[in-house]
C-alpha cells in the first residue's frame, strides 16, 4: 500500500462516514414550518438585542421587529453597549415612533464588568429590566442588531417552541451571499457549523450534541432562570452555543434550524471581514489548545485538500488506487455540499470549490492562534478579554 493511497483511503473512509453516520447533517433539512401556525395560546415575549456601534443596520432591525404579525403582546429592549457611532440616538428615534403595542425601550448599558463578554454583560441588563417591566413574559427573544426578520417569524418560532415544547428555538440566519468572496465562503461557513454541530443531534434530546445561532434564539424565561440567568455563561465568547449547552444539560430541548426569512444585513464584500469574523473564535472553539489546533489542520488538509490534490495529480504521481480515493472522495465531498448551495441559490458546480474553501478556514483557524498569542488573550469590538472568554468543552 503506497503512501498516497493510504491517504485518499484515509479521506475517502471519511468522507463516507459524514454522508452515512454523522446525523446527516448535510441534508439541510431543519426549517421551520410553513403551515397553519395555531398554539394554544400567544405567550407574551421581550425581544432583548444587544448593540455596539450598529448604526448601519439598526433602524431596520428595530422596525421590523416593531412590525411583527405576532398575535401576543411583544415589547422590544435594546441595549446601547457602549455605542460611539450613533446607535443609540437612532434607537431612541424608532422607540418614538414605535405604536404602544410594540412599545421599543432603549437601556444605557453599565460599564463591563470583569469576567463578563460584552454581549452578555448586555443581554444580561436587558433581561433584569425585562423581568422587571414584564413580569409575565414568558419568553425572551435574543437577537443581534445586524438580523432582520421577517413579518411573521416570531410567530413561527413561538409556534415551534410550543408544539415541540422546546425551551429553545433557534435559527442560522441567512447570510449575504452576493461578492465573490460571500459566494466562495459564506455557504462553506453555514456547512462548517453544521458539519461541527449536526442540527439533528442538536434536536434530538437523546444525545449529547447542543447548539445554538446567536443571531436568533427563542428561550423561555423559565429556561433562563434554571441555569441561573445569563451569569452562568458570562465569560464565554461562543455564548450561543454555551447557552444551548447549559439549557440542554438542565434537562431542556432544543430545536436548531436553517432561516427562510431571517437574514443578515451585513454583507462581506472583501475577504477580510470574512477572515475576521472567523479568526475572532476559532481558536477560542478549539479551547486553546495548540494539540487540537494541529489536529484540526492536519483533518481539514485530508478532508479537504488531499481528494482534488490526488485527483488532479494522478498522471504526474501515476498511482491509479490513490488518484482514484481522491477523486471518489472529492465526489463525496461535492455532494455533500450540493444541499447548502441550493439553499443559497448557486449552483451546484460551485461544490468542486469547496477545497478552496476548506484550505482557506484552516488557514484562518490558524490565524486565530496566531492572534490569540500575540495578543495575550481575545479581544473583540474593541475590547481585550486576555485569556477570558473561553470555548464551553461540553458544547458538543
Amino acid at each position: 500500500m503506497s503512501p498516497l493511497f493510504l491517504i485518499g483511503a484515509i479521506s475517502l473512509a471519511a468522507w463516507l462516514y459524514l454522508l452515512l453516520f454523522h446525523g446527516g447533517f448535510w441534508r439541510a433539512r431543519e426549517r421551520l414550518p410553513l403551515g397553519p401556525l395555531a398554539p394554544d395560546n400567544w405567550p407574551e415575549v421581550v425581544a432583548v438585542l444587544p448593540a455596539r456601534d450598529e448604526v448601519e443596520t439598526i433602524k431596520a432591525v428595530l422596525e421590523r421587529l416593531v412590525a411583527q404579525d405576532y398575535p401576543g403582546a411583544l415589547s422590544i429592549l435594546l441595549v446601547d453597549d457602549g455605542s460611539r457611532d450613533g446607535t443609540g440616538e437612532i434607537a431612541d428615534a424608532v422607540a418614538r415612533a414605535a405604536p404602544l403595542d410594540r412599545p421599543v425601550m432603549v437601556l444605557t448599558g453599565a460599564p463591563l464588568p470583569e469576567g463578563w463578554t460584552g454581549k452578555l454583560w448586555a443581554l444580561a441588563q436587558g433581561v433584569e429590566r425585562a423581568r422587571a417591566l414584564h413580569p409575565g413574559a414568558e419568553f425572551f427573544l435574543f437577537t443581534d442588531a445586524d438580523i432582520g426578520h421577517g413579518p411573521r417569524q416570531l410567530r413561527r418560532l413561538v409556534a415551534q417552541a410550543q408544539s415541540r415544547q422546546a425551551d429553545l428555538v433557534s435559527l442560522m440566519a441567512r447570510l449575504r451571499c452576493a461578492s465573490f468572496w460571500e459566494r466562495l465562503l459564506i455557504p462553506a461557513f453555514v456547512y462548517f457549523f453544521q458539519k461541527l454541530y449536526p442540527f439533528a443531534w442538536t434536536n434530538d434530546p437523546e444525545r449529547k450534541t447542543a447548539a445554538a445561532a446567536g443571531g436568533c434564539v427563542l428561550i423561555r424565561a423559565a429556561a433562563l432562570t434554571r441555569i441561573g440567568g445569563i451569569a452562568a455563561i458570562r465569560g464565554k465568547l461562543i455564548d450561543d452555543c454555551s447557552l444551548a449547552r447549559a439549557v440542554k444539560t438542565s434537562g431542556g430541548k432544543l430545536w436548531l434550524g436553517l432561516a427562510d426569512d431571517t437574514t443578515s444585513l451585513r454583507g462581506y464584500t472583501s475577504l477580510g471581514p470574512i477572515w475576521g469574523m472567523v479568526a475572532r473564535s476559532a481558536y477560542t472553539q478549539l479551547f486553546h489548545s495548540p494539540l487540537l489546533l494541529l489536529g484540526t489542520a492536519i483533518g481539514m488538509l485530508l478532508l479537504y485538500l488531499a481528494p482534488p490534490l490526488l485527483a488532479l495529480t494522478w498522471p504526474l504521481h501515476g498511482d491509479a488506487p490513490a488518484g482514484l480515493a481522491g477523486a471518489l472522495a472529492w465526489l463525496l465531498m461535492a455532494a455533500s455540499y450540493g444541499p447548502m448551495l441550493r439553499y443559497y441559490g448557486r449552483s451546484p458546480i460551485e461544490a468542486l470549490l469547496l477545497p478552496v474553501a476548506g484550505f482557506l478556514y484552516t488557514l484562518m483557524t490558524l490565524d486565530s492562534a496566531r492572534l490569540y498569542y500575540r495578543r495575550g488573550g481575545n479581544r473583540w469590538k474593541g475590547r481585550d478579554y486576555g485569556r477570558a472568554g473561553t470555548a464551553d468543552r461540553s458544547a458538543s
